[in-house]
Order: structure tokens, then sequence, then C-alpha cells
């Protein structure tokens, strides 16, 4: 026999808001992706969206805008290079989620850019570090040819 829940929890469980603690690792990343920002705004770049969700899965860290070509960011965060490079946490399936997220937001844009193209910014140090090094790396990976610009 199934045990019911009385008629008032249900309810207050359908409209309590949901609010996840933010974890140590999160707050790494999302502290990375304002460094990132502030780094790409000081050398020119405009930032048009912050952690777009595109579908479940897909996600882009930054989109941003410069000289007329519409750049997706992923940004990589660590607080060390003693398991190498962030960048090279940027693996085929990372490549494939980001470029996959990238063509369904093309397909929702009214105007398409004339050029696009994917870069990643590494960023390394502690969490609310004042001073992280920074790299960019335009152009990190190609848009994969089975995946068909509109």
């Amino acid at each position: 026999m199934i045990a019911r829940l009385p008629v008032l929890k249900i309810i207050s469980e359908l409209i309590r808001p949901r609010f996840r603690a933010v974890t140590a690792r999160q707050a790494t990343g999302i502290w990375g992706e304002k460094s990132a920002e502030k780094y790409l705004k000081a050398h020119g770049y405009k930032i048009i969206g912050r952690r777009v969700r595109i579908g479940r899965r897909d996600e882009i860290d930054l989109v941003a805008r410069q000289a007329g070509i519409l750049v997706f960011v992923e940004v990589k965060t660590r607080a060390g290079e003693n398991f190498g490079r962030p960048f090279a946490a940027v693996n085929r399936a990372k490549r494939m989620h980001t470029a996959r997220a990238a063509v369904r937001y093309l397909k929702g844009l009214k105007f398409q850019p004339s050029a696009f193209r994917f870069d990643v910014v590494e960023v390394i140090g502690k969490l609310n570090d004042p001073s992280p090094v920074i790299r960019h790396i335009e152009q990190a990976f190609p848009l994969p040819g089975y995946y068909r610009v509109p």
C-alpha cells in the first residue's frame, strides 16, 4: 500500500522555491567567468550574454562581439597548473557541446553575423584573487564539420 502524504505537505512542496547552495567549485567557476569578462571588456569586447543556456546540457559561458565578429567564449578556471593547462579540459566532448549550443544560438538570431569564432579564456588563481593569470586563446577550435550554420 502506498503511503499518502497530507495534501498540505504536497502543496507546500510544489510552491516552495527551490534554491540550491552554491558549492565552492561553482563559486570558483563564477569568479573565473567574471574575471574573464572584465579582461575581455578591457580588451575591446562587448559582452552580449553570460552563462547562456541552450537546451538541457548546453551552455555558453560568454557571448561577446568584437569588430563585427560574434565570439563564443569557454572559460576554464583552475587554482594552478599542477594538472596541466586549463585549455586541456576543453576536450572533444566539450567542443561538441559548445559548438551545438553556438549553432542553436545562431539559429535563434534575427540577423546572422558575418563571422563567428570559438575562444577559450584560461583563468588561473584562487577565489577572489585580485590578480589572476588570464590567457585568451583566440580561435581555439573550429566548428566541427557535422554542424551546419544557418
